[in-house]
């Protein structure tokens, strides 16, 4: 099973993907490919699974889920903060602010 979660930084992170098997195969496949740092949590996967598509996570996973956003951050070697401060500093020199950040948390 495997789930792909979607940050911006504004609003809670969404469920961009998820699936068992040969599904959760490609997601994590594609991850890989993207460079898209992976987690292994089955506790969490198994509920986050139960989140419609393209929806926030609810409020009751918000710790669990920062935690992976920070392992992914940490992976970087960047702090979602950084991520806040390089947008706005961006933004007031008139530069495109960075890309957005995609989490990933799978299990078998």
């Amino acid at each position: 099973m495997a789930v792909a979660l979607r940050w911006d930084g504004d609003g809670a992170p969404r469920v961009t993907a998820k699936g068992r098997g040969e599904i959760a195969d490609r997601i994590t496949a594609l991850a890989r490919e993207h460079h898209v740092p992976l987690r292994e949590d089955r506790a969490l996967v198994a509920v986050l699974s139960k989140v419609d598509l393209d929806q926030q996570i609810p409020a009751g996973l918000y710790v669990a889920v920062a935690e992976v956003i920070a392992f992914a951050y940490a992976l970087q070697g960047r702090a979602p903060l950084q991520r806040a401060l390089d947008a706005r500093r961006a933004q007031t020199q008139g530069a495109a602010p960075p890309a957005r950040s995609n989490a990933s948390a799978a299990a078998d």
